[in-house]
């Protein structure tokens, strides 16, 4: 095996430490390449060459735990992406601006909080990514001028002095015979992607002067230039109504509904609503005719199971959580054209239609299935409602779900659990055979085979993965019925008391949403032939087989032309810090968490997005966040687009100079329509990281080209240098606005804040997607708005607050706010007249200024009263006579807001703190078995019972009374308490 290198070069280092390491040997052989192949490469043989180092190494010294492989790999990509460019920057010789240094420090800090907890970077064991880090960070740990960037990072330096000592690393570096003080040669495109960081900063004109443009390029740009907005067709007109029209690419864009039990965190946003939402804006900037929508998933086990934890019914837990993950999808600003849930009549109705029409067509069979049945609750138990002790050999786990054990995590038949007990009544259930409905996928199989080859291509890396791999293992019939009493009922007499599995209706969702969304779901789900409609999915990828396998089938054997997916753009996983999310067991951070830090849900959009686990699982962190902030955002973009636009206003009186171009600029613009191109491509595939990369590659050249041209030097200048500079502000306002337009996907409240300083229509802000490029967005003597700053600055403390807030799960956390609540003293109307009075300061202050630096601290204060007054509304009294008093009091308020308004939404909370009172009332005069307490609950009983029988009689609306029902019952369960004392 031969290594093709150049002097100097980190990454050959990896190549030679992974081939002492397996025990192999190298020929190390100096060249150069022109053209695209960078060095090093890895010659095996004849037909086999890596141009990746990355790859290579993993090839030397393969991971052997193939559970840990997607973390190396993931920890790789992120040395390749993020760590080698900021230490290339920081080594390059030239000033390094403050920026790069926060980028590179925020890094290794990352890194060293991993080695704080682990000996290596993935575990206890050596990989190959820690060859790849240690190989890049060689330079900067033994160069003293370089090492101060690694000064807070001890656990780092004893990481790498520990590696140093092994004698595969020593004959390595003597083998690499480089210097860590440089010069460094340039590093494999592939290996180590030469890529614009997203936090590359602005630096001097010699930057770029390795970036050459052709004289054609240049041409074309002047074209674009000059007739670019002639060219865009004419503005789709928006509908109410949105339907497939004639001569258009429509486009209909669903994310995975998001199951209604649960609050959505980080992960479950990015890999599907908020990606969707991305897209979609992008095919409108397009103007593409665009119809997004998705909505809850509402039926199933886990939701019966999640209203038996509440103490509710399921209807109760969907509306519920339907109104949370409504809140936070707004607050996220998912710009869904309609957002509906499965739990509807047009649901049943769909579902119904393909069961009977799969099953007419003869793709339905019958099995006997055993199932555990509870003799005391009269039903057969669903996985998630029966428990018992793991018995899988060596676990013995005694909280074993019918389903999977939490302990090992290995799947459970649940007829196989040791001591099984029902959930709802702890009675031992039996064994009994129950005839189910299947789907026979095996008869289906090639025509799915024949269909997922001739799409595949348009599918992410993680879609075509997981399709193949259900693919490989063949297809087998599956059932499709259960017996829950929560779903579509089956339209059968013999399975009338059976409804369908959530997995079989869910998907169908997408068409009854439609259908509630348009009212002519088949113009979009059976189009017309002459109608161009294209599907695009978005998921993670565990919701992969029922998108490309499961439904797919269920249409196929329906046989009614129905849509099948176009594009899958399914993700990998986000992680958190240095765990997992988890919904079931609270870890990480949530929707809701998200609002309370007071962090802009533009730099949430803007970070998770540029984050987001395309190719490989990725990681959310606290430090990131904050520097991805202050450097991406605030330095790079915010302060291109602020200096650009202050200088017009300042200089110009906001009005757009004339502009005399000479080939120079239209060089530029040439660089930019690459990074312009790049953009819609990746768009177009699904690739919302890599296109965003570009979005910050335009930035940067902005800056670049201010730097270079100093319009403020210029315009000081001879009249030649004053139209030079002139030019130069006007191009770099037309810069800002194309920006304005490339954000607008990923940053809607930003950009409509550009919109409003560049004092242009919506219209203005469009892309030609069959001709990408940058042209006059803005008209010489336009004059813009008032420039203000688009971003603020996120100090460390708040990181550290918010590290330390979301730590554990949420049933810790909950576990620490009662406390703090128990020994909480706030008074209730204190805490109301507080809040009253920051309001009212912070309604002055956002009249009086648009930077958000200025009030925002005070919005933190308000939001945080707020949290006061909830804990101590939500604090539990003991004294029945304060009680009885506080019921009074919230009743009263309750009776006013409903005089007032009939606006539910603005009544409904207080109404549930005026019922949760009322149960505490009864609770505490229960707790003591008088004749007096007795005789109050008969009493409060009666009164209740009459007040229920009224509302029942003046409306039909259970959602009326049903909470009202609910008390009374309670109210009897504690009478019948109170009396066996």
């Amino acid at each position: 095996m031969k290594i093709h290198t150049n002097d100097n070069n980190t990454s050959t280092l990896k190549l030679l430490i992974a081939a002492n390491l397996a025990g192999k040997k190298l020929e190390l052989q100096k060249s150069t390449f022109e053209g695209p192949k960078c060095l090093p490469l890895l010659e095996v043989d004849e037909e086999l060459t890596f141009f990746s180092s990355n790859a290579a190494v993993q090839y030397l010294f393969p991971i052997l735990d193939l559970s840990q492989n997607g973390q190396c790999q993931q920890m790789q990509e992120w040395e390749a992406t993020r760590l080698q460019p900021a230490v290339a920057n920081v080594l390059s010789g030239k000033t390094v601006p403050s920026d790069v240094k926060q980028v590179l420090q925020s890094l290794v800090l990352v890194l060293n909080d991993l080695l704080k907890k682990h000996k290596y970077i993935i575990g206890e064991k050596l990989s190959a990514a820690d060859i790849s880090i240690w190989s890049t960070l060689y330079p900067l740990i033994y160069n003293e001028e370089s090492k101060l960037y690694l000064s807070e990072c001890s656990y780092i330096l004893q990481w790498a002095e520990d590696l140093n000592k092994a004698k595969a690393f020593q004959e390595a570096v003597k083998q690499w015979g480089g210097n860590p003080k440089g010069p460094f040669s340039n590093i494999s495109a592939l290996g180590t992607p030469q890529i614009t960081n997203l936090s590359t900063p602005s630096g001097s004109p010699d930057d770029s002067v390795a970036i050459s443009v052709s004289q054609e390029e240049a041409d074309l740009a002047q074209e674009n230039w000059l007739n670019g907005l002639k060219n865009l067709q004419a503005p789709i007109k928006q509908e109410k109504l949105v339907l497939p029209v004639k001569d258009r690419k429509n486009v209909l864009i669903t994310s995975a509904l998001p199951y209604v039990n649960n609050i959505p965190h980080l992960g479950n946003i990015i890999g599907c609503v908020l990606s969707a939402d991305i897209f979609a804006r992008y095919c409108r900037l397009c103007d593409y005719n665009t119809l997004y929508i998705s909505g809850t998933d509402e039926y199933g086990t886990a939701t019966e199971t999640k209203a038996l934890e509440e103490g509710v019914t399921p209807r109760q837990i969907c509306d519920k959580y339907y109104e949370i993950h409504n809140s936070v999808y707004r607050w996220f600003n998912i710009g869904f054209d309609y957002f509906g849930r499965t739990s509807t009549p047009e649901q049943t109705q769909i579902v119904q239609k393909l069961f009977l029409k799969v099953l007419d067509n003869g793709f339905m069979s019958t099995q006997s299935v055993e199932q555990l049945f509870c003799e005391k609750c009269e039903r057969f138990l669903a996985d998630r409602f029966v428990e018992g002790t793991c018995p899988h050999p060596g676990c013995a786990y005694d909280g074993a779900r019918g389903d999977q054990c939490d302990k090992c995590g290995k799947l459970i038949n649940a007829v196989e659990l040791i001591e099984p007990k029902c959930k709802v009544c702890a009675h031992r259930p039996t064994v009994r055979p129950s005839e189910q409905l299947f789907i026979e996928l095996g008869q289906l199989e090639p025509s799915i085979r024949s269909w997922i080859s001739s799409v595949e291509g348009n599918w992410s890396g993680p879609a075509r993965a997981v399709s193949r791999a259900w693919l490989r293992e063949g297809l087998r019939a599956r059932a499709v019925t259960r017996d829950l009493k929560w779903g579509v009922p089956v339209p059968l007499d013999k399975y009338k008391h059976k409804v369908f599995y959530v997995w079989f209706d869910a998907p169908v969702g997408y068409t009854s949403i439609t259908q509630c969304a348009t009212k002519q779901y088949e113009k979009w789900w059976k189009p017309d032939k002459d109608y161009d409609v294209k599907l695009y999915q978005f998921m993670a990828k565990d919701n992969v087989p029922f998108h490309a396998i499961m439904f797919p089938a269920s249409v196929i054997g329906a046989n009614e032309g129905h849509k099948l997916v176009d594009y899958i753009f399914a993700t990998e996983y986000l992680n958190y810090e240095e765990g997992k999310f988890s919904k079931s067991r609270g870890v990480g951070v949530f929707g809701t968490d998200a609002q309370e830090t007071g962090i802009p849900s533009d730099v949430w959009r803007f970070y998770l997005a540029s984050i987001r686990p395309e190719t490989s699982d990725s990681s959310f962190n606290w430090t990131e966040l904050c520097t991805r902030n202050n450097s991406e955002l605030l330095n790079n973009l915010g302060n291109f687009c602020h200096r650009s636009l202050s200088f017009c206003a300042n200089t110009f009186k906001g009005k757009i100079p004339e502009m005399s171009f000479t080939n120079t600029d239209y060089m530029l613009f040439a660089l930019v329509n690459r990074e312009v191109v790049a953009y819609v491509q990746n768009m177009e595939k699904g690739r919302l990281r890599e296109a965003l990369r570009h979005v910050m590659s335009v930035s940067r050249l902005g800056n670049q080209h201010m730097q270079s041209e100093q319009p403020w030097v210029l315009l000081k200048g001879s009249p030649e240098e004053k139209i030079r500079g002139s030019t130069a502000i006007a191009v770099c306002c037309q810069l800002v606005a194309l920006l304005c337009t490339l954000i607008a996907p990923y940053m809607p409240d930003t950009s409509r804040k550009l919109k409003a300083q560049l004092n242009l229509p919506d219209t203005s802000f469009r892309i030609n997607p069959s001709n990408p490029a940058l042209f006059q967005y803005i008209p010489e003597g336009h004059v813009i708005g008032k420039p203000e700053p688009l971003f603020a600055k996120i100090e460390q403390e708040l990181v550290d607050t918010m590290r330390a807030k979301y730590a554990g799960t949420q049933a810790d956390r909950a576990k620490q706010n009662g406390a703090v609540k128990t020994g909480a003293s706030a008074n209730v109307a204190d805490l109301e007249q507080a809040i009253a009075a920051q309001g009212e300061k912070v309604r002055q202050l956002k009249a009086s200024t648009k930077d958000k630096t200025v009030w925002q601290p005070e919005v933190n204060k308000l939001l945080e009263l707020k949290k006061q007054l909830t804990a101590a509304q939500s604090q539990p009294v003991t004294d029945i006579a304060s009680l009885e008093k506080a019921v009074a009091e919230q009743g009263e308020k309750v009776r006013k807001l409903k005089a007032s308004t009939k606006d539910k939404t603005v009544w409904q909370p207080e109404v549930n703190i005026l019922l949760e009172l009322k149960k505490q009332m009864a609770t505490a005069q229960s707790s003591v078995a008088t004749p007096a307490n007795v005789a109050s609950l008969e009493k409060a009983i009666a009164e209740q019972g009459d007040k229920v029988r009224k509302l029942k009689a003046s409306t039909k609306d259970k959602s009326v009374w049903q909470q009202e029902v609910n008390l009374l019952l309670d109210l009897k369960k504690q009478l019948a308490a109170a009396q066996a004392k």
